[in-house]
């Protein structure tokens, strides 16, 4: 094998393998992450815990 042919098809190779990741990261399974996306955004009860100096009065 020649250097060339050798560079040829590393280039082919990192390609195909940039197009793979391409594929597997921006395919159709984003439904998972959906409740997880959503999660900052929930109306949470209060959560709030008063600390030490809201609840002491003057």
């Amino acid at each position: 094998m020649d250097l060339p042919l050798l560079r040829g098809l590393m280039t082919v190779a990192m390609l195909l393998t940039f197009l793979g990741l391409f594929l597997w990261v921006f395919r159709g399974g984003k439904h998972r992450f959906d409740e997880a996306a959503k999660l900052p955004f929930a109306d949470a009860e209060d959560t709030h815990s008063p600390t030490d100096s809201e609840t002491r009065t003057p």
